[in-house]
Formats: structure tokens, C-alpha cells, sequence
């Protein structure tokens, strides 16, 4: 770590006893808790003192009645937005949300009927594949290729499996669990054909301020007007500041028809309010938060590098696909040699890593799995030490 760090990212906190679901479902997922937790894509960082303490002040008043965003967290957002994306929103083109997932799942519900088709691009984030089956759509598969250790969109694919029915295309953007910032070549691409067909997209850009050095996040809508005037974009400051059980969302939606339509059903379920605290902890992350940030990701990049470095040298059988943005590597197993199914076994039981299923994953997860790296560095060198330990005695 550089010696010039304002923030320590070497701390390890005791997350037991605070129902972590890290921590807390490692009996029910694993079947044990004796496991390094590297799974569920939060971190194991101290959430930024100046969010604490934002919601410490908050506490002195002794009233938490009913309350609403107040304008200056709105211009946080879009000041946010602006800084780190170079995307200047118009006030009106955002709202409050109560989580991305959520935010997926009213989409689906208001710009869509029971037995629709969606369009995702496995290997991809599980709800995208949970949640238009809990809601009666029919998935279509647009499945990723990865080429020279990259995941790329199989453009020709995509247009080739929409029918009259495909309404919506969930995109992920960054990709997870693959870390691919995408281009904005192959965005223009997708909203060409989306809007030549009418499918809406829905744009999940919760790991956008999470783009590695050396790369940029793209958010959809800005590639052309048709991606601005046919997308719902939604952003969070959850993943960036460890903050994600204050439920504190944004949707982004410049086109007025569609926006209207979205902030309806929301209203109409009741769910455009959110938490007094999502308020006051979103506004302190996005006025205080650049220099947080940026020494967060030079710390992640850190743990990217020392994973990276030591598959390479002492376990070659698993092939890391090298993030361009977030904290999670998607390993390939391949050259273990076991089947999927006792992929995980081995991992929870031989090396003692608790990381997530890449079946979870959707098509082109087989053999697969995704590794959380937002926690001490100590605690990756005692992984990796585990692992390496662990696939000695397999070869041997």
C-alpha cells in the first residue's frame, strides 16, 4: 500500500455478529462456516468515516419522522455524475430508487406482460436471470464470448433472437461478474438494434465508479440520442463506499414518455420514498468521497495485481479473467479437471474459500467461479496461501 494513503485499507474488521450476509450464509451456501467469505459483492472496508458520520449528525436530532430528498442531495448525484463521468444530467431526468435490483424488477413490471422476453448476456449478475422468472418473462440468452481474455457481445447473436415478443434488454454495464467496461463502439452497436426494434434497455451501472486505471466507464445513455431516449440507467453509490444496506439509488431516464411511465409505477406501489439515511450517507459519499475513491481503487487494482501474479506463478490451472472495472475476477477452473458440480466442494472443503458458484452465473458459468477481492491484503495472501496448499495435494 502507498505510503502516501490517507485511508487504511489493510484494517481488519470482525464483521461476526452484525448479520453480514457474508458472513451469516456461509453455513446455509457452503455448508460450513470454517471459509475465507469471498463471495457476496460488498466489502470488507471500513465503510468511509465521513458517511458514519454523516448519519452520527443526523442522529442528534431527536426525530426521524418522514422525510424527503432535499435538493442538495440531488445535486450530489448529478454533481457526482458529472465529475467522474462527464455526464451532465438534467434535474428532471432523475429519481430516487430503492435499490438496482428492485429498480430491474419494476422495469420489467412496467414496460413489460407476463410471457415477454428478455433479453441478458450470460455469464451474468444472478438476478438478471432470477428476476424475469419470478416474473413470468421468458429469458433470451445473448450468451458473451471471451476472446484474448476479455468477454465480448456477440452482436450478430443478439439480433438474431429478438422476436415480436422481446421487450427489454438488461444490460450490464460494468459487466459482472466478468469486469468489462464496455466500449462505446459496442454500445452504440446494441442501441442501434434496440431501438430498430423497439426494446427498451435497462442499464445496471452500479460498479460505473469502479472503472480500474488505465480504463472508463461509458454510461449507455450517452453513446447517442437513440441510447439517451430509449434507456433507463440506474446508479448507486452502494458498491463504491460499502454502503449497500442504505438502499440508496438513483435511476437516471431522459426521455420524458418513459420516465413518466416508470416514476408512475413506482408511485403507485409506494416505493419512490426512501430511507432518511440513504439521503444524508448519499449526499456525504458524493461531496466527500474523490479522494476515498480514488485510493480505494488503487488499493483494489493492488489486490487485482498480487491475485493475477500468483495464479500465474503457482496456480496456472486456474486462468483469472482480469477485471477492467470492479473488485471481483471471474476464474476459470477449467484446468483442474473436476466437473462443476465438485468444483465448490473442493474449494470450501480442500482450500477452505468461500467463493460464489459460476453455474449461478447463468449459461458459460460451468467451471467458473467469482472471487471478491475488496478485503485486507493479508487476507488474500492467506487465500491464495490456502489455495495453493490445496491444489498441490490435488496434482499430486
Amino acid at each position: 500500500m502507498s505510503n502516501k494513503m490517507k485511508y487504511n485499507f489493510d484494517e481488519i474488521i470482525d464483521r461476526h455478529g452484525t448479520d453480514a450476509i457474508k458472513i451469516e450464509r456461509c453455513k446455509a451456501l457452503f455448508g460450513t462456516e470454517d471459509v475465507i467469505p469471498l463471495w457476496v459483492a460488498d466489502m470488507d472496508f471500513r465503510t468511509p468515516d465521513f458517511i458514519l458520520n454523516s448519519i452520527t449528525k443526523r442522529l442528534e436530532h431527536p426525530i426521524l419522522g418522514y422525510t424527503s430528498p432535499s435538493d442538495k442531495y440531488f445535486e450530489s448525484v448529478m454533481s457526482w455524475i458529472d465529475y467522474l463521468h462527464g455526464w451532465k444530467i438534467k434535474r428532471d431526468w432523475l429519481g430516487f430508487l430503492p435499490g438496482i435490483v428492485p429498480g430491474i424488477a419494476f422495469a420489467i413490471n412496467a414496460f413489460s406482460e407476463e410471457g415477454d422476453e428478455v433479453i441478458i448476456q450470460p455469464p451474468v449478475y444472478p438476478p438478471f436471470i432470477t428476476i424475469p422468472r419470478k416474473n413470468n418473462r421468458q429469458l433470451i440468452y445473448n450468451p458473451l464470448k471471451e476472446i484474448n481474455g476479455k468477454f465480448e457481445m456477440d452482436i450478430e447473436d443478439f439480433e438474431r433472437k429478438i422476436t415480436d415478443k422481446t421487450k427489454l434488454f438488461i444490460l450490464c454495464n460494468p459487466q459482472n461478474p466478468g469486469g468489462r467496461a464496455w466500449d462505446k463502439k459496442t454500445l452504440t452497436r446494441v442501441a442501434e438494434i434496440c431501438h430498430k426494434h423497439n426494446i427498451l434497455v435497462v442499464s445496471d451501472e452500479i460498479h460505473s465508479d469502479i472503472a480500474l486505471p488505465g480504463y472508463s466507464h461509458t454510461p449507455f445513455a450517452t453513446v447517442s440520442e437513440v441510447a439517451e431516449q430509449n434507456s433507463l440507467t440506474f446508479m448507486a453509490p452502494s458498491k463504491t463506499f460499502n454502503m449497500a444496506s442504505l438502499i440508496s439509488s438513483s435511476y437516471i431516464i431522459p426521455n420524458p414518455e418513459i420516465r413518466n411511465k416508470f416514476a408512475d409505477f413506482l408511485s403507485g406501489c409506494e416505493l419512490s420514498n426512501g430511507n432518511i439515511f440513504a439521503f444524508v450517507a448519499g449526499q456525504a459519499a458524493y461531496e466527500n468521497g474523490a479522494e476515498w475513491r480514488s485510493e480505494m481503487i488503487e488499493y483494489i487494482q493492488g489486490n487485482i495485481d498480487y491475485v493475477v501474479d500468483f495464479l500465474k506463478n503457482h496456480v496456472p490451472q486456474i486462468k483469472p479473467m482480469v477485471p477492467e472495472a470492479s473488485f471481483l475476477i471471474w476464474l476459470d477452473c477449467t484446468d483442474m479437471g473436476l466437473p462443476s458440480n465438485e468444483l465448490q466442494d473442493f474449494m470450501v472443503n480442500k482450500a477452505g474459500l468461500g467463493m460464489n458458484k459460476g453455474t449461478m452465473f447463468g449459461p458459460g458459468g460451468e467451471k467458473h467461479l467469482r472471487l471478491n477481492i475488496a478485503c485486507p491484503r493479508s487476507v488474500l495472501v492467506k487465500a491464495m496461501g490456502q489455495l495453493k496448499k490445496a491444489i498441490d495435494k490435488l496434482i499430486e
